[in-house]
């Protein structure tokens, strides 16, 4: 287990992030926002939307196969039960770090990928969101992550 803080510096360290599930209708779900905010802050983002071609104006991907040339991490921003299936996908591909995230409510976060991850030698942040942190903060998020809101773990 490594802080928190170590575990997000090194996610908002890496360049290619996917976010899955991110919606064809509506900017304002949850994971269109990381993923829009990731885009803003010049990381190199990949939607994933096994029901879209296009998303936020660019092209959606299936899965994280489909992606030429790989990701360095995933945000996931599915139900909890599709958690466990990316995961799995990510220790597949090789990926080391993933987020599962999570704002008021359950979010993404799933125990069986969170257990799967860590037995599989990734890192995984299972709560919070990447716009809480610097690069990616805003005064909203902030005040979301100082009141414990997406319920941020200490250790990962």
């Amino acid at each position: 287990m490594v802080p928190v803080k170590q575990a997000v510096a090194e996610f908002l360290g890496q360049k290619r992030i996917a976010v899955t599930g991110v919606s064809r209708s509506g900017s304002d779900h949850g994971a269109n926002v990381v993923y829009q905010r990731l885009k803003e802050r010049g990381y190199e983002v990949f939607p994933i939307n096994p029901h879209a071609e296009e998303v936020e104006g660019d092209r959606a991907y299936a899965d994280l196969t489909s992606v030429e040339g790989g990701v360095d991490a995933v945000v996931i921003g599915t139900s909890p039960a599709h958690a466990e299936e990316t995961v799995r996908e990510c220790a597949d591909l090789g990926i080391r770090r993933v987020w599962m995230h999570r704002g008021p409510g359950r979010g993404s976060v799933s125990g069986e990928a969170t257990r799967y991850g860590r037995e599989h030698g990734m890192t995984v942040i299972d709560g919070g969101c990447p716009c809480m942190f610097a690069p990616t903060a805003d005064t909203g998020h902030k005040v979301m992550h100082f009141l414990g809101i997406g319920h941020m773990p200490r250790q990962v």
